[in-house]
């Protein structure tokens, strides 16, 4: 399985817009983040979680020229506003498979209208295929994959464990019962937004304690902001396990 980070910047990417903040001025390609996303890949399929606003720029650096389906993790805009483009995919191969919790959907129904309409649709527009998840074991062709349910302040998001592997962003806090089921996993990604406390999202302290719980072989931290720090700064504060994920990166598992 190869894992392509497509972005691993928080909703307003990095640089901001306007910003004069130092890390927002660093010329370090690393501390250059889009939003958040990552493309998976085994055998013959690839699947991206999630496809924010960047999803089109994202898709042509990565040179990707078919995708099997996306899959959600909640509904925010740095995760779904790059649903239009899809259609260079749709295009080619036809309806595209979706995957997300039955709220994300009606979402998307609201804000995609025109992609989910039955009649009188509009010829240039892509139509997708729904696969609605519960917190439930579900197929990807060949592969079984977990959801791990979390909250993102108060709203309910979904994680995903592949196998030996496990992504989760924008999360705060867990039950008990979905960190097991994190048990076993050689390679987790986890959200760390930035030194201070977030009422929404993982801070670094709380990021690492939670790596520390379930004790994979490596952890990647993502969904970044420019508070958190200079990469090459914060990457020689990290323990000898934990990276700090950056775009482009590609890990294989």
């Amino acid at each position: 399985m190869k894992i392509t980070f497509l972005g691993t910047g928080t909703s307003q990417g990095i640089p901001i817009i306007g910003s004069d903040h130092p890390v927002c001025l660093s010329e370090n390609p690393k501390d250059k983040r889009l939003r958040v996303s990552v493309l998976i890949e085994w055998e013959d399929y690839a699947y991206v979680i999630d496809c924010g606003p960047d999803f089109r720029q994202q898709m042509l650096r990565a040179n990707c020229k078919r995708i099997d389906g996306i899959i959600f993790t909640h509904e925010h805009s740095d995760h779904v506003l790059g649903l239009d483009d899809i259609r260079p995919f749709y295009f080619r191969q036809g309806d595209i498979s979706i995957f997300a919790h039955k709220r994300v959907l009606k979402s998307l129904k609201k804000r995609f209208d025109y992609i989910f309409k039955k009649e009188n649709k509009y010829p240039g527009a892509p139509s997708v295929h729904i696969n609605r998840l519960k917190n439930a074991s579900f197929k990807l062709k060949d592969l079984d994959v977990l959801p791990v349910n979390g909250l993102h302040d108060k709203l309910q998001v979904f994680g995903y464990r592949f196998n030996h592997f496990a992504y989760l962003t924008d999360m705060k806090s867990l039950k008990n019962k979905e960190v097991k089921k994190l048990k076993g996993v050689k390679v987790l990604v986890i959200n760390a937004l930035r030194l201070e406390p977030h009422r929404s999202h993982f801070n670094l302290k709380e990021a690492l304690e939670f790596i520390s719980v379930v004790n994979p072989e490596r952890a990647y931290l993502t969904h970044i902001s420019h508070l958190l720090g200079f990469h090459e700064e914060v990457e020689k504060t990290l323990p000898e396990n934990v990276f700090l994920a950056y775009d482009n990166l590609q890990i294989t598992i």
